[in-house]
C-alpha cells in the first residue's frame, strides 16, 4: 500500500508512519491515497463500508476495527412537492455518520500501536471514537463542551472513555484537547486526515445505491466539514477510477446562529470572520473556527456548489417534516432539509442529503418541539 501524508499549506511530506495530526508549520495534513474500486468485485461482497477495502488506507486486515457498519438505507421523501433522497446515517452503531471516520481512524491508531487517544467533540464524534477505542482495547479520553446533550455524555461514559467537560465555547474544548494531544495520540475528526478516509465511504454507498450513479446535488450540514470533505474525496476516487463522469454539485449548510463559512463565501473573504460560538439548536455544526475552511471553500468552488445558512425556525420546521414522515433525526440533520427548500431543483434532479445523527441523542431538544 502506497500513501503519502503531506501538509496542505507548505507541502512538507511526512513519514508514512507519522503520528502527527498537524504539520510543524501549523497547516492541516492530507492523506494522498488513491484506492481501487471494482464494481464487479463489490457485487460478491457483504454490505458494509469495509467492502471498499482497497480504497481504505489501512494495511493489514487484522488491524481493522469494525462493527460491520455502513450501507445505511436511503429513503425517498417529498419536501414541498419536490423529491429528496435522504441517507439514514443516524442508524450507525453509535447513532451518527461519525462511525465511518472512527472506524478508519482507530484502525490507523491500532496499526501504529497507539495505547491511548484523545478527542474533542460536541458529542457524536466523541461517542464514535469512544466506541471504536473500546472495541480496539485502546484507552480513550474525550473532551466535550459543558453544554453537550446529556444523552451523548452518557453514551461516551458507558463506552468506558474518560469524559472531560470544558466550560466555555466549542473552541475552548478543542484547545484543551490539543494540549492533551502533546502527550497522546490525537484522534481528531477535524485534524487527523485518516478520519476523512472513512467518511468518504458515504459517497461510495450513495453511488452504489443510486444504481452506480452520482447524484446531481449533495446537501451536507457543515461545521468542520467532516462529511463534506469526505464525500468529495469519495466522489473524486470514483471519478479517477472511471466509475462516474462528473462530481456532484456540493452544497454546504450552516446554522445562521454560527455561520462563519457562509459569511466567508457570501462576502468573498480570504479569512474566516469572527462568529458567535454556537447559539443554535444545531449543535453539531456550531463551529466558529473550522480548521479546514479553505479546503471546504475550494470544494464548493470546484463542484459549482454554494453555502446556505438556515435559521433555527427553518431547522425546527424541517425537523418536524422529517419526523412526520417517520424518520427520527437530531436537529443538525434537519439543516439539510431546510436548505433544500431554498434551492431551485428540477423535478428530475437527484438531490441527496444525510440524516447525520439520531434524534434519541437530543431528547431534551426534541421534547421542546412537542410543547
Amino acid at each position: 500500500m502506497t500513501l503519502q501524508i503531506a501538509c496542505q499549506d507548505c507541502d512538507t511530506v511526512h513519514r508514512q508512519d507519522t503520528r502527527l495530526w498537524r504539520c510543524g508549520c501549523g497547516g492541516p495534513l492530507d492523506v494522498d491515497f488513491r484506492g481501487r474500486i471494482d464494481a464487479a468485485m463489490l457485487r460478491r461482497r457483504s454490505r458494509g463500508m469495509w467492502r471498499y477495502r482497497e480504497a481504505l488506507p489501512i494495511g493489514a486486515d487484522a488491524r481493522v476495527v469494525s462493527f460491520n457498519e455502513g450501507f445505511t438505507p436511503i429513503v425517498r421523501m417529498r419536501i414541498d412537492g419536490k423529491p429528496l433522497t435522504v441517507k439514514q446515517e443516524n442508524l450507525f452503531p453509535t447513532g451518527s455518520f461519525k462511525d465511518r471516520g472512527a472506524s478508519v481512524l482507530i484502525s490507523r491508531a491500532r496499526e501504529l500501536g497507539v495505547e491511548k487517544v484523545v478527542e474533542d467533540s460536541s458529542g457524536n464524534a466523541g461517542a464514535a471514537v469512544a466506541a471504536y477505542s473500546a472495541k480496539a482495547g485502546i484507552e480513550c479520553e474525550i473532551y466535550v463542551p459543558e453544554a453537550t446533550s446529556p444523552g451523548k455524555l452518557a453514551q461516551i461514559r458507558l463506552y468506558g472513555a474518560k469524559l472531560i467537560r470544558v466550560p466555555g465555547s466549542r473552541e475552548a474544548t478543542a484547545h484543551a484537547a490539543m494540549e492533551a494531544a502533546e502527550r497522546h495520540f490525537y484522534a481528531s475528526h477535524v485534524w487527523n486526515p485518516f478520519f476523512f478516509q472513512g467518511t468518504k465511504t458515504y459517497a461510495f454507498e450513495i453511488w452504489e445505491q443510486l444504481g452506480f450513479n452520482a447524484p446531481d446535488t449533495l446537501i451536507v450540514p457543515t461545521g468542520h466539514g467532516t462529511m463534506l470533505i469526505g464525500a468529495f474525496l469519495g466522489f473524486r476516487d470514483l471519478l479517477e477510477n472511471g466509475l462516474i463522469d462528473r462530481l456532484p454539485r456540493m452544497i454546504a449548510v450552516q446554522a445562521a446562529g454560527c455561520a462563519p463559512l457562509y459569511r466567508m463565501w457570501r462576502d468573498q473573504l480570504a479569512e474566516l470572520p469572527p462568529a458567535p460560538s454556537g447559539d443554535t439548536i444545531a449543535e453539531g455544526i456550531a463551529i466558529a473556527e473550522p480548521a479546514r475552511a479553505s479546503q471546504i471553500l475550494d470544494i464548493i468552488r470546484e463542484t459549482g456548489g454554494r453555502i446556505i445558512a438556515v435559521t433555527d425556525a427553518e431547522i425546527e420546521r424541517a425537523l418536524l417534516d422529517i419526523c412526520k414522515q417517520g424518520l427520527y433525526a437530531e436537529p443538525t440533520s434537519a439543516t439539510a432539509v431546510a436548505a433544500f427548500r431554498k434551492i431551485p431543483a428540477d423535478r428530475d434532479e437527484c438531490v441527496v442529503a444525510p440524516l447525520t445523527g439520531h434524534g434519541l441523542k437530543s431528547t431534551e431538544k426534541m421534547l421542546k418541539l412537542t410543547g
